[in-house]
């Protein structure tokens, strides 16, 4: 809701394809706003660096899979210092322990870069 004395009256606009316009209304609609509110929304986000940045899905995803593999390599690591040996199932064990939490260590980590101004 804009305050009163705040009226919107300054537009901004952009040509698009029809597929883009497409695209861009099916977005608006599962988010159960009008095609100018997202607009709007995502340019004011876009825009306002003490908002948190947030990564997308994929983003997220990716970024959880390096967690997981630097987890790995890093036990795998440790344990071969020492000359240990790396069984297979000490593998599936550390692969099972990386994959547990990675999407929250993610998270974490996405959260500390925005506060840290990194994103």
């Amino acid at each position: 809701m804009v305050p009163s004395d705040q009226l919107r009256n300054r537009t901004v606009g952009s040509k698009v394809t029809e597929s883009e316009y497409a695209r861009l209304a099916a977005i608006a609609e599962r988010k159960g706003v009008t095609l100018g509110e997202w607009c709007r929304e995502v340019l004011l986000a876009s825009t306002n660096d003490s908002q948190k940045v947030a990564a997308t899905t994929a983003e997220q995803a990716l970024l959880a899979e390096v967690v997981a593999l630097r987890t790995i390599l890093l036990n795998a690591l440790y344990k071969l210092a020492p000359q240990e040996d790396l069984t297979d199932r000490d593998l599936d064990r550390l692969i099972e322990r990386a994959d547990k939490d990675r999407f929250q260590r993610a998270r974490e980590r996405l959260a500390a870069a925005a506060n840290e101004g990194k994103l």
